[in-house]
This record gives structure tokens, sequence and C-alpha cells, in this order.
């Protein structure tokens, strides 16, 4: 028996050898337990929240039903292989049970798919509407087709249970999802998230806020400073970055302190930004 470590949230897929003995059907899974989170937490969600962003592993028709259940849409990847139709808009019988779908998607046919734009050159954004067979409803298709190597074609499917929402939005929300990665990245990483010992509740409440202002307050900070000099530019922020900024000041200053060397003379000069740039990650 082996078993390759696999990382669902990462996108990388699972081996497992066939003596591998059956997971008993009573055990949670990972889905079972997020739902659970989702449902004692959603009384806290603002009123504003209408769609569950999420990445690949969690589209299946268990997670799907669970989020609907709360009176939210779900917004997701597919796999390129995924078993898609076309809605059937025909005549229907007028006895028996009503046909849901028509053709098969072809990925490589976009002529029944509607062009939303070019997001960027030779990045082409379609929808369309379809019947997923594995999540047994219908969702709104946001088909993105990169034609950027023509050796290689790249095709990503997003969908959204929210068959009215645009697929610029689904995108939009999409890509959003990677911040909110980012956040708790530097949280571990730079303001100790994940460095408290303590067990109780409140205690563990109060510390992982603490390290999220900490976070918050760096980013706000760093985008004052960058509207006050460069406001033309897009703001890019770095952990990494501000607290190298930071590090550099400090000794720049005690330095100056030990040495008994003027302050206003040396942090007037020219260089005392760029030594204090010194290290950080170029933008």
């Amino acid at each position: 028996m082996s078993i390759v470590d696999v990382d669902a949230k990462q996108g990388y897929t699972l081996s497992v050898q066939q003596t591998l003995p059956a997971r008993p059907e009573s055990e949670t899974t990972r889905i079972d337990r997020y739902l659970e989170h989702l449902q004692a937490t959603y009384p806290y969600l603002p009123k504003s929240a209408h769609y569950v962003v999420n990445d690949g592993f969690y589209s299946k028709i268990k997670w799907v039903d669970g989020v609907m259940a709360l009176n939210l849409d779900v917004i997701g990847k597919l796999r390129c292989d995924a078993d898609l139709h076309y809605v059937y808009t025909g005549k229907q019988k007028p006895r028996g049970r009503k046909r849901k779908y028509d053709d098969k998607v072809d990925l490589t046919d976009i002529s029944r798919m509607t062009l939303v734009g070019e997001i960027e050159p030779k990045l082409y954004l379609y929808t369309v509407i379809v019947w997923s067979l594995s999540l047994k409803r219908k969702v709104r298709l946001a088909y993105l087709l990169d034609t950027r190597k023509p050796s290689r074609i790249g095709r990503i499917l997003l969908f959204s249970t929210d068959i009215n929402i645009d697929a610029k939005d689904i995108l939009c929300f999409y890509k959003s999802r990677f911040q909110i990665e980012f956040i708790f990245r530097d949280a571990k990483q730079f303001t100790g998230l994940a460095d408290c010992q303590a067990r109780d509740l409140t205690k563990l409440d109060f510390h992982f806020n603490a390290c999220l202002l900490a976070l918050n307050l760096a980013k706000f900070q760093a985008w004052q400073s960058h509207q006050s000099s460069h406001p033309e530019l897009p703001f890019v922020f770095s952990m990494a970055s501000y607290k190298r900024l930071a590090l550099n000041r400090h000794l720049l200053e005690r330095f100056i302190s030990l040495l008994d060397l003027e302050p206003t003379v040396i942090k007037s000069h020219p260089n005392f930004h760029k030594l204090c740039s010194y290290g950080v990650i170029a933008a």
C-alpha cells in the first residue's frame, strides 16, 4: 500500500493503490467538515454575500447542494473533460418526461457560445448556459480560451450556479479568491498567525485578530505611502518587502543613534530611501 500525499486546495492529484481499504461510508469527509463550518458561520456573513467561491476540488454535487441550501450560489472551476451538455430549447413532447439537455459541449467548437470579449491579447472569454451532469443542474459557464501559444491552446472552465450572473463577474470573483490566499499566507509567514500556543478560545480569537490587524495596518500604511509617492502606478503590496523596509529603517536609525550622527542631514540625503529599499522585492 502506498499513498501520494495531496493538497486538493492546490489542485494536486491523488494516487492510491488498489490495496487501500475502502473508506467507511460513515467517515466524515473534508466537504462535510467545510459544510458544517459554513453552516455555523452563515448567520455571521454580511447580507450582501451571495456567492461562495471555491476551487475545482469542491465542484461536487454534495458541496453545491449544501451551499445552495443556505440560499447561496457557487462559483468554481470545472475539469476540462467535464460532462457538459447544451440546454435543450426545442419543442417538448406532449407526454412523458421533459427533455433537459441537448448535445454534449465540444470545447473545440465555440459556435454555440457567446463571445464576451478579449480579456487580454489572444485570451478570449465565452459564455453559455449548460447542463452539468455531475451537478445535475443548469450552470452559467465562463469559458476562457487561451490562444497565446498556438501549439498549446489553453482552456479553463469556470461556472456559477447563478445562471443570470455575468461571465465577467464569474472571472472577477474567481480571481479575487487568490487575494484571500495571500492574506493567510502573509499572516502565517510574517505576523505569527500560526505561532500561538494558547488553547483558550478567547485567547486564540484575540491572537488571530491581532495578527490579521497587523497585516491590514501594514497594507494600509504601504498604500498611503504609494498614494503620496506614485499614485499613477498600480498598487502592489508585498509583506516581505514591507518587513524589509521597516528593518532597514530601524537599522539605519540605530546606526545614527549609536554613532552620534546628524539625523537630519542623513535622512534628507537622496540615497537614504535607496538604503531603506535595499533587498526589497522588485514589483
